[in-house]
């Protein structure tokens, strides 16, 4: 009896282990955790690219782990949690530098006329705002901070609880109803 109820509690598990992996993910496509929309972003860098998706990796790095009876999902991604939970970063030296290479960045792509003046069409325009926002970003004096509003991706919510609910439920009637069609069959 104990192996069957173990067996059973494996294949929960691997369902929701399946349903909440899937759901987790979907969250990068809704940019919101589940009904609860991720703030805007204010920078002009990527103005049209989804939020938390720069190169996929924090997406991609959502990992989850079982043991006989619970499941954890993490990611080892360093910059995870303060987008999970938000925050607050300290400006160092070395990310003033960054902000000035990435300044320097976009100020080169530039269009410019033959007279050295840079061109008004639209990816000038937008090189110029993400400039800009990349020059205020590097005048920032080291020691203060940036607010990194919460963008939750992975944890409990009415949603998750639900959804093992559901799993749950559907696993034991399912059990129930091959136990119930078995003694009958035995009869």
């Amino acid at each position: 009896m104990k192996s069957e109820t173990q067996l059973i509690l494996r294949r929960i598990l691997k369902d929701i282990q399946v349903e909440l992996s899937d759901e987790f993910d979907q969250n990068f496509e809704r940019e919101a955790f589940f009904s609860e929309a991720w703030q805007r972003r204010k920078s002009p860098t990527r103005p049209d690219g989804h939020i938390l998706v720069d190169t996929g990796q924090l997406r991609r790095s959502i990992q989850s782990r079982t043991t006989e009876n619970s499941i954890v999902f993490f990611t080892t991604e360093p910059y995870a949690a303060i987008h999970n939970d938000g925050g607050e970063i300290v400006v160092t030296k070395k990310m003033k530098k960054f902000f000035w290479h990435k300044y320097y960045e976009a100020t080169q792509s530039f269009g410019r006329k033959k007279d050295g003046s840079p061109r008004k069409d639209k990816r000038t325009v937008q090189l110029n705002a993400e400039a800009e926002f990349w020059k205020f970003m590097a005048l920032k004096k080291a020691g203060t901070t940036i607010k990194i509003p919460r963008r939750r991706f992975l944890g409990t919510s009415p949603e998750v609880e639900q959804a093992v609910r559901s799993i749950i439920e559907e696993n034991l009637e399912g059990y129930i109803e091959e136990a119930i069609s078995f003694s009958i069959k035995e009869s």
